[in-house]
């Protein structure tokens, strides 16, 4: 490992037990930044509930640390937003958001457009599957932003358990992600969880960072923000175990040619001879090809969007 990887390790990884909660919110009032926590939801109705409900009374209620919770609804057939609303969160469509730029799918469009919708100096990103929620979650994450100036980028490391075995989890990261980036942008090596969807930054690098529409995005967004800000103004917290639900073997597929794409271009700027993956099923008559696309566009860093522009300057 890299010395200045191993230095950072010591210097930038933290545990949640290291900031308890009065010492942050005592760091929140003396620097009066406010704190926006953001769920990407699409078809969430079982869990986004009793996340929202959890931040709402442990960090809204209990200790005043969260400002504002949003949940951006990216276009659920069930009954997400409904459970999210009676819950306590402010519910936001996706397409309702910068209208004049039309929506395409991906976790990264709604985390781009959810911006636009947000307020505090601080945003928390949060995946809305995530069952037995902590709200250490949230305190962890955006403890070392209100605590420690030099830092714009905090994500969360746990253990992620598969089918009730530790440490199974994540298998996207172990075959697609951590080679990439021990390879490729050796720095980064020492996160634990690189595409982990539980982290915070400050909106004033966020809004400087382009956006994998899809599921490239919290790749992109460690690389582009290594480049922009440098490896000591990114850290990582232990809150402990991550449960949700697993996607398939052929889903995990098509994220992990999300994620090399996103790669390529960070790598290269050039583009893919073929931005498709083809997997196979198996049928009546033996395996079937089925060919997905993968996503090929990003969007452009906040600030050169007109309609952003003006809400900071009114």
């Amino acid at each position: 490992m890299l010395e200045e990887v191993e230095r950072w390790l010591a210097t930038r990884s933290w545990s949640v037990t290291d900031r308890p909660l009065h010492r942050i919110l005592s760091a929140k009032q003396r620097t009066g930044q406010t704190i926006s926590v953001v769920l990407p939801a699409l078809d969430e109705e079982e869990t986004v509930g009793d996340i929202v409900a959890v931040i709402r009374h442990d960090l809204v209620e209990q200790v005043p640390l969260v400002d504002e919770i949003v949940v951006v609804d990216s276009g659920s057939t069930d009954r997400t937003s409904e459970v999210a609303a009676a819950a306590g969160a402010r519910v936001v469509h996706r397409d309702e958001i910068l209208p004049r730029i039309p929506t395409v799918p991906g976790k990264g469009e709604v985390l781009w457009r959810s911006l636009l919708v947000t307020g505090g100096d601080i945003l928390c990103f949060v995946d809305a599957d995530l069952r037995e929620f902590s709200a250490d979650f949230v305190s962890g994450i955006v403890g070392p932003l209100l605590t420690e100036p030099d830092v714009d980028l905090v994500k969360a490391m746990y253990d992620r358990p598969l089918a009730g075995t530790a440490g199974q989890g994540g298998r996207v990261t172990e075959l697609m992600a951590r080679p990439l980036l021990n390879m490729h942008w050796p720095q980064l090596a020492g996160f634990v969880q690189p595409l982990g969807g539980e982290y915070a930054a400050r909106r004033s690098l966020l809004e400087q960072l382009p956006f994998p529409v899809g599921y490239g995005v919290e790749l992109g967004m460690l690389v582009d923000a290594l480049h922009l800000a440098g490896l000591d103004a990114l850290a990582q917290v232990d809150v402990g175990v991550r449960k949700h639900r697993h996607q398939d073997g052929q889903a995990l597929g098509r994220m992990a040619a999300a994620i090399y794409r996103t790669a390529q271009l960070r790598l290269a700027r050039g583009h893919l001879i073929r931005p498709s993956l083809t997997q196979f099923e198996r049928g009546e008559d033996g395996f079937e090809p089925r060919t997905y696309s993968v996503d090929t566009e990003e969007r452009p860093p906040m600030l050169e969007i007109a309609e952003y522009a003006e809400r900071k300057a009114a």
